[in-house]
């Protein structure tokens, strides 16, 4: 067994799911710069490739608005209440310098995976 307790198959599920979770952050914030309620912002994800469960996405919404990074509102949508989420002015600007940091990390992890895989050639 990897690490003495896990197998390979739960490191790596544990380390996608870890992976994964910083993406969604990412993913959240950039598809909030357009008011959207969940189940919009959950089709969204879903349509460009990165599905989230609702026990997933409402308590990351909740989390992002307690830190002052979303602003939400109340509204009657088709005879419905939904919740409409936005970025903050504190989540747009934390969203830029977020994105200024992935461009960084990707374009790094890029050369570093290019760098491995010509060396394996």
């Amino acid at each position: 067994m990897a690490n003495g307790t896990q197998s390979a198959a739960e490191l790596l599920e544990n380390l996608r799911l870890e992976l994964r979770r910083g993406c969604l952050v990412l993913a959240v914030l950039a598809q909030l710069r357009t008011e959207r309620y969940g189940y919009t912002l959950r089709k969204a994800l879903e349509d460009d490739g990165l599905p989230i469960d609702e026990g997933t996405l409402y308590p990351l919404l909740r989390r992002l608005e307690s830190q002052g990074l979303l602003m939400s509102q109340w509204r009657e949508e088709e005879k419905r209440n939904k919740r409409f989420y936005r970025l903050s002015p504190v989540g747009e600007e934390v969203l830029g310098k977020l994105l200024v940091e992935w461009r960084g990390i990707n374009g790094s992890i890029g050369k570093l995976v290019n760098e491995v895989s010509h060396a394996t050639d």
